[in-house]
């Protein structure tokens, strides 16, 4: 097993490490809850970028630390009267930049992630658990879809994912309502995909990862930029576009290595090339 590489900034407030071709990344706020503030919100995305940059990491598991993955927004400072989302020195912004925040960072991610939800997720907390590509729940955990109790509606990426992943109906019913699903009930409804004991959640997240991590990583990739692709375009283009993807993937050693395996009924040794 190799050996885990640690990121100098691990006493903020979104851990890294890296591990056997998987990286995780912890948000590490206990004590409040693993509600986002703006430090958060640029370390999570500097951690998201820098594991989908590395060749190394061939899948990244995302969890929080404590008893809740990420209870939304903090909310301190709004109900303060401080600044809010999108405001910096009492101007509101009209745009936001896409290449540095978290939901927008997650989705174009090419790396496969997994949401590893430990507790209780609302708010911003569910939205970015829902933009990962697969979720596991924890027996404790639960997804709140609070955004209308508060006033607010679902700022990062809910509106986008939830009608996509479970349809109009349930979505709507569930952002109009602004209601609490347990974990058993958030696999009901289509929202993850498995309840794991709280004690085993995080090995069966790892077990997954290296599960992913042990397949062709530039394949992984491949396919998964073409599933994110195929949300937007029709059939027809959608063919030419794997088709394309294809092309590349023919000629790497990986390709080699994958048959010669399986015709000689070993484990292959992927090397990303």
């Amino acid at each position: 097993m190799s050996q885990a590489k640690q990121a100098p900034e691990a006493a903020d407030e979104v851990l890294y490490a890296v591990a056997d071709h998987v990286a995780t990344i912890t948000l590490n706020a206990p004590e409040r809850m693993n509600t986002i503030s703006g430090v958060m919100l640029n370390q999570l995305t500097e951690r998201l970028l820098q594991a989908d940059r590395d060749p190394e990491v061939r899948c990244v598991i995302l969890t929080g630390a404590g008893r809740a993955f990420c209870a939304g927004l903090d909310l301190r400072p709004q109900a303060s009267g401080n600044l809010s989302i999108g405001q910096s020195g009492g101007v509101t912004s009209t745009t936001l930049d896409l290449n540095h925040t978290p939901p927008t960072v997650l989705h174009a991610m090419e790396t496969p992630t997994i949401c590893a939800v430990n507790g209780g997720a609302a708010g911003y907390g569910m939205d970015t658990a829902l933009g990962c590509d697969i979720r596991l729940m924890a027996t404790s955990a639960k997804f709140a879809a609070a955004f209308c109790k508060r006033g607010l509606l679902p700022e990062s990426g809910g509106t986008w994912i939830l009608p996509r992943l479970i349809g109009w109906s349930k979505a709507a019913e569930l952002i109009f309502t602004g209601r609490t699903l347990s974990a058993e009930q958030s696999v009901e409804w289509g929202l993850a995909s498995e309840v794991v004991a709280d004690a085993d959640l995080m090995p069966r997240a790892r077990a997954l990862a290296a599960e992913i991590a042990g397949n062709a990583p530039l394949a992984v990739r491949a396919a998964k930029r073409m599933m994110r692709m195929g949300l937007n375009e029709p059939f027809p283009e959608h063919v030419h576009h794997v088709y394309l993807q294809l092309l590349p993937l023919m000629r790497t050693e990986d390709l080699k290595e994958g048959m010669t395996a399986f015709i000689e009924k070993r484990e292959p040794r992927f090397k990303g090339r």
